[in-house]
């Protein structure tokens, strides 16, 4: 077997840990503390998380969308195949370096979407943005865990909080989505969702896509028109 080459790290705002940036023949993972959270060759579910919330937007006009973490790009790469041509989709990645790599190593993996001029890329927390606007978006992407904790860094977990969840409900528009991406279920968090007034729709989707694999878990919050 090719064993994982390390390619490069980068310090992450607030946090003593490291991501890593590693390759093995054509598939690249990224890492920290040594637990992987993604993988080049596992992204459906990152793909569902952008198609099943720009599904629930569909019938939306002027459509701007937040995505909370930029990963490799396939979340961005799957929100702009799902949406009409005048929609924007500003992504919030914390990490400079993490754009860097998706300009560079990592660009043709989800098909270079920061190419896209649709696309407005800001080096910045998303806890920041959805604190400071209201009622600006259509739909609120977050990958920037792997579940409802700050395991990328310890301030994520305000994003998650009752008061996290009342921002976001505030920066939607009417019927909009907060999607989060998580590894596997977590009834408290679906409990918080709802109690800050959101109706919440929890869904299993393949890793792998239709070949298999572990489920992941996105639930869909949508504002009340």
């Amino acid at each position: 077997m090719i064993p994982w080459e390390f390619l490069d790290s980068a310090k992450v705002p607030g946090q003593k840990k490291d991501l890593c940036l590693y390759r093995r023949g054509d598939e690249y993972s990224i890492r920290i503390d040594g637990t992987e959270l993604m993988n080049s060759r596992v992204h459906a579910s990152e793909d569902s998380l952008a198609e099943i919330s720009c599904n629930k937007i569909a019938h939306q006009h002027h459509q701007h969308i937040l995505i909370g973490g930029l990963g490799m790009g396939y979340t961005l790469a799957a929100a702009l195949r799902s949406t009409e041509g005048s929609a924007q989709i500003t992504v919030a990645e914390i990490v400079p370096t993490v754009v860097e790599w998706n300009r560079g190593a990592l660009a043709d993996l989800a098909g270079d979407p920061l190419h896209d001029n649709r696309v407005t890329v800001r080096e910045i927390d998303v806890a920041t943005i959805i604190k400071s606007d209201h009622k600006t978006y259509n739909a609120i992407l977050l990958d920037v865990d792997n579940g409802p904790e700050g395991l990328t860094r310890y301030g994520n977990d305000w994003l998650y909080s009752g008061d996290g969840l009342k921002a976001a409900y505030a920066a939607l528009k009417s019927a909009g989505v907060l999607a989060v991406w998580s590894a596997g279920p977590d009834k408290a968090f679906l409990k918080r969702m709802q109690s800050a007034g959101f109706n919440v729709e929890e869904k299993s989707v393949r890793a792998r896509g239709p070949r298999g694999g572990a489920h992941h878990t996105i639930w869909l919050a949508v504002k009340a028109s």
